[in-house]
């Protein structure tokens, strides 16, 4: 059996609904939007496609300011309604650009984020959840989510093991820049 394995060839980042009016009910949140910009940066780096999601805005607003301001013209902005981030415009940016693997980031573990990875999962593709990016309202939810979406067959890894696995080599040519982007990480806290 294969091991799944990123490539930077192969490699998207999506980041789920990172909106406004939702983080104040997220755990974490402040620790959630710096991980989510700074992954954006690294896929911007790195030359990854990048999409953001944004679910219902006008109940929850947009993205907030540093997640907007990381994607910058680099990644695409898809408003949704479904919980789902694979929607039919971010499946066909994804077909587009032949990645089959998904880096995933954003809120809420046990909502947006699930069925995203179960619906990319049921396409064929395979997703890589970014943990120290993801996070719900209910603290009791995240646990449980991830470890579904694990043994349905997702990945768990972090922003900085997927950095270096992507990069695979110190001689890469942005290791300097992944370097930089890495050194803005910020720590998850304890769960309660």
């Amino acid at each position: 059996m294969p091991i799944p394995r990123p490539t930077i060839d192969r490699a998207a980042l999506l980041v789920i609904d990172v909106q406004e009016k939702l983080l104040p009910t997220i755990f974490d949140a402040e620790r959630v939007v710096a991980n989510c910009a700074a992954a954006l940066k690294l896929a911007q780096t790195l030359g990854l496609p990048a999409i953001v999601t944004e679910q219902y805005t006008k109940g929850l607003g947009h993205s907030a300011p540093a997640i907007l301001e990381a994607a910058g013209s680099h990644a695409r902005v898809f408003e949704k309604t479904r919980f789902s981030a694979l929607t039919p415009e971010v499946d066909s940016l994804l077909s587009a650009r032949r990645c089959d693997d998904v880096l995933i980031a954003g809120v809420e573990a046990h909502v947006c984020v699930a069925q995203t990875v179960l619906d990319l999962l049921a396409s064929g593709r395979q997703p890589y959840l970014l943990l120290d990016a993801i996070s719900a309202g209910q603290v009791d939810q995240i646990s449980p989510a991830l470890r579904r979406l694990e043994r349905a067959g997702a990945v768990p890894s972090g922003i900085l093991a997927a950095a270096y696995e992507l990069l695979g080599d110190a001689a890469h040519p942005q290791f300097k820049g992944v370097l930089g982007v890495v050194k803005t990480l910020h720590p998850p806290l304890p769960l309660r």
